[in-house]
């Protein structure tokens, strides 16, 4: 079992369940703490939802434990970790690798490989939570989160969009705005399962993007997801005339020097209730992108 504490240090009492909604515990956290083992207390003693708090108090919760996936099997295979904690876990995705098992691929995902790493660090836990997650051949930062709790106050984060996510892209042609916000619904290609297209019946998305340098003939810009469609990027970008470097998939250029479409996710910013803090990484751009950057052709 995994046990949370807190400092009460706020003036007025205040019900223990409402200080906990605050931190992120949420109703179906509350049920399972009551009915599967879980406890809640204060200053060491048993204490109810109903009761209050008062300035100096410390309170504890024990959540029970998670139910390890056994059809999900383990890839020991290492993988390239950004940060550790014991509620996070960032790691660097190679391009190449699906994030989650799926009909393509159950067994060498990086979630099997996370999994084969939770077994070897002896992790109370065995259940990889993917907060967010990238395209097979999209490489970069991958937050996950180590137990139910800490994914659960990021996925409300997620839902506010308070998770700051920021890619790497080179895209053919010359963008001539050196900013750009790109409103344009999604959704998925008629009687086609993988591809996407803006159309006016799909879901709202919104990429925001800045240029970073133009060469001669393609453009490196950093680009905010404000919303998470699948291939979003790539979608708005081939909408505007101007698809990724190597993206085949949605009439992109090839390439020599990259196999894959020209995007990492290199910079990440989210609110860590644990550490109350920000926690803010940036991670290096890839050997494919930068060697097109350095000869400044593809």
């Amino acid at each position: 079992m995994m046990e949370f504490y807190w400092d009460f240090i706020d003036e007025d009492s205040k019900k223990v369940r409402t200080f906990l909604i605050e931190q992120g515990v949420s109703h179906r956290m509350f049920s399972k703490i009551k009915h599967q083992g879980g406890e809640i207390k204060i200053n060491g003693k048993n204490a109810f939802t109903s009761d209050f708090l008062k300035k100096g108090d410390r309170i504890m919760i024990k959540m029970p434990p998670e139910e390890e996936n056994e059809i999900l099997l383990p890839d020991y295979e290492p993988i390239d970790i950004i940060y550790e904690d014991k509620h996070w876990l960032l790691v660097n995705k190679p391009f190449g690798i699906n994030t989650v098992p799926g009909s393509a691929d159950r067994l060498h995902t990086l979630v099997n490989k996370v999994k084969g790493h939770l077994i070897n660090e002896n992790a109370p836990s065995l259940v990889p939570h993917v907060v967010t997650r990238l395209d097979r051949d999209t490489s970069g930062i991958v937050l996950l989160a180590k137990h139910k709790f800490a994914h659960a106050v990021l996925d409300e984060q997620l839902q506010k969009h308070e998770i700051k996510k920021f890619y790497t892209a080179l895209v053919s042609g010359d963008i001539q705005e050196d900013h750009g916000i790109i409103e344009k619904a999604i959704g998925r290609v008629d009687n086609d399962f993988i591809r996407r297209e803006v159309r006016e019946d799909g879901k709202y998305s919104k990429t925001e993007y800045w240029v970073v340098e133009r060469f001669k003939s393609f453009t490196q810009l950093k680009i905010q997801l404000h919303t998470g469609r699948t291939h979003q990027i790539r979608v708005h970008f081939s909408y505007l005339g101007h698809p990724l470097i190597g993206d085949e998939l949605y009439g992109g250029p090839n390439s020599s020097l990259i196999n894959r479409q020209a995007l990492n996710a290199n910079e990440i910013e989210f609110f860590d209730p644990f550490a109350n803090k920000k926690q803010h990484f940036v991670l290096a751009l890839p050997y494919d992108i930068k060697n097109i950057i350095n000869q400044k052709k593809f």
